[in-house]
C-alpha cells in the first residue's frame, strides 16, 4: 500500500472514530500498560468516544524489544477496525503454509480457506505501530509511570504511581501483562501466571544451500530433546524460535543477564541431533539471538473486574504461545471491552457484559495451548507414535470445524451490546 493510501486509510479510521461514537456513562479511562492490549484498548475507546490515557511503567517505548509473534486472521480483522492492520502488514512476514516435522520428517498441515495468512511481526515493530495509531487517534501516553495502587469511589477511580503522582478517571483498565498489578488490586487472591517449563529464544541466520526453506512456510519441529520452529523472513534470513525445557524458572531480566554465548552453548547441545535444528543453533551468533524469556500460561481468573477496574489481554487471559493466538485474543478483548463501555452506561454492568462475551472463548483457546505444550517434549516412544498417528490425525480431523471458530471470529463493531 502506498503512503498516500495508508494515510487515507488512517484518516478514514479517524473519521470513523467520531462517527461511531455513542452516548455512554463512561467518559474517561486510565489504561495501565503500553504493550499490545493497552494501545489497542485506548484506540478502541477513542473510537467509542471515550477519552483514554495510557500509563506505561517503563521510561520509554521498547523499540529494541526482541522476538516476534504471530497475528492470526481474527486478530488482523480486529486491527482493521481501528485502522492499524495495514501498517502491521507492511512490517510483517505472511505465512501461507505450515508443516510439522518430527525428527526431521515433514508433514504438511491443513489450512483454512478464505482467511488471510498468519502474519509474523517483530514485537518491537508491533508496539511502535500500535503506539503510533493510538497517538493518531488522540490517545495520550505517559511513560515512567508505574502503578502502585488504586482507590475506587462511587464516581470513579484514582490511580497511584511510584513517582508519587496520581490520576483520576471514570474507569481503570489493567492491560499490564501476566505480572499484572491491577489483577491483584481487583482480587488480592487472584492466581498468577503459571510457568510452562519452557524458556523462549529467537535466532536469525543467513539462508544457505544446506539450510533453506520456502518463503511463506513455517515449520513446527519436534526434535529429539526439544521443540522449535523456523521460517524465512522477507529479507531472506531464516528465523527460528527455540522452546528450551527448563525446570528452573528464570525471569526475563535474569535470562537477559546471562551472556548470549552461554545460552547458545545450551541451545547447541539441546539441538545437536536435529536437522535443521543443529545448523540453526550453530550458525546463530550472540548478536543474532533474542532472549524472550519464560513462557507463561494464565489459569482461569475468577474475577475479571470490580466496580471501576477491569482486566484485558495477558493480565487476564495469556494462552501459551503454542496457540498462535495470544496477541490476537488481547486485541479482540480490547475491542469488545470498548464496545461494552460504549453501550452500557454502568461500568460494572459493562464489565460483566464484556466478560460474558470473552471468557468462554479465551479459556477454550488457553486449554488448547496447554494440551499442545504437553506434546513438545514427547520422548523417543512418543515421537515414534507421532510419526504414525499425526498424518492419520490430520486426515480424520475436521480442521475447519476445529480452527474455523478461532480464526473466522469477527467483531461487529456497529452492533449494539445488549
Amino acid at each position: 500500500m502506498s503512503t498516500s493510501q495508508n494515510t487515507a486509510s488512517q484518516n478514514a479510521a479517524s473519521q470513523n472514530t467520531a462517527s461511531s461514537s455513542r452516548p455512554t456513562g463512561v467518559r474517561t479511562a486510565i489504561v495501565i500498560g503500553g504493550g499490545i492490549a493497552g494501545p489497542v484498548t485506548a484506540t478502541a475507546l477513542r473510537k467509542a468516544g471515550i477519552e483514554a490515557t495510557v500509563y506505561e511503567a517503563y521510561p520509554e517505548l521498547g523499540e529494541g524489544i526482541g522476538g516476534g509473534l504471530a497475528l492470526a486472521p481474527n486478530g488482523m480483522a480486529a486491527l482493521d477496525l481501528i485502522g492499524a492492520a495495514d501498517a502491521v502488514r507492511a512490517v510483517a512476514t505472511p505465512v501461507t503454509h505450515t508443516r510439522m516435522a518430527i525428527d526431521g520428517r515433514p508433514h504438511a498441515l491443513p489450512a483454512l480457506a478464505g482467511v488471510e495468512p498468519l502474519q509474523i511481526v517483530g514485537r518491537g515493530d508491533l508496539h511502535r505501530v500500535l503506539r503510533d495509531r493510538a497517538a493518531q487517534a488522540g490517545v495520550r501516553f505517559e511513560y515512567g509511570r508505574r502503578l502502585t495502587g488504586a482507590a475506587e469511589t462511587a464516581d470513579g477511580v484514582e490511580a497511584r504511581f511510584a513517582d508519587g503522582g496520581t490520576a483520576t478517571a471514570d474507569v481503570l483498565i489493567g492491560a499490564d501483562g501476566v505480572r499484572s498489578t491491577v489483577r491483584t488490586l481487583i482480587d488480592p487472591a487472584a492466581p498468577g501466571a503459571d510457568y510452562t517449563g519452557l524458556l523462549a529464544f529467537q535466532g536469525y541466520v543467513e539462508a544457505a544451500a544446506d539450510l533453506d526453506t520456502e518463503p511463506g512456510v513455517m515449520t513446527f519441529a519436534f526434535g529429539k530433546r526439544a521443540y522449535y520452529l523456523y521460517w524465512k523472513m522477507a529479507d531472506g534470513r531464516l528465523t527460528w524460535g527455540a522452546n528450551l525445557p527448563s525446570k528452573q524458572y528464570t525471569s526475563l531480566t535474569e535470562a537477559r543477564a546471562v551472556p548470549a554465548d552461554q545460552w547458545l552453548r545450551q541451545l547447541r547441545e539441546t539441538y545437536r541431533d536435529d536437522a535443521p535444528g543443529r545448523l540453526l543453533a550453530e550458525r546463530t551468533t550472540p548478536d543474532n539471538l533474542d532472549v524472550t524469556g519464560a513462557i507463561h500460561i494464565m489459569p482461569p481468573v475468577p474475577h475479571w473486574h470490580s466496580d471501576r477496574m477491569v482486566l484485558v489481554g495477558d493480565a487476564v487471559h495469556a494462552p501459551s504461545n503454542s496457540t498462535g493466538q495470544g496477541a490476537s485474543m488481547a486485541i479482540e478483548s480490547a475491542l469488545q471491552l470498548a464496545r461494552c463501555l460504549r453501550d452500557i452506561p454502568n461500568p460494572a454492568a459493562a464489565f460483566a457484559a464484556y466478560e460474558a462475551l470473552r471468557r468462554e472463548r479465551v479459556e477454550r483457546i488457553t486449554k488448547r495451548g496447554a494440551r499442545t505444550n504437553r506434546t513438545k517434549t514427547p520422548g523417543p516412544v512418543g515421537r515414534k507414535a507421532m510419526h504414525v498417528m499425526m498424518p492419520l490425525f490430520f486426515r480424520m480431523m475436521n480442521f475447519d470445524k476445529v480452527m474455523g471458530a478461532e480464526q473466522r471470529y469477527r467483531i461487529d463493531w456497529e452492533a449494539p451490546v445488549g
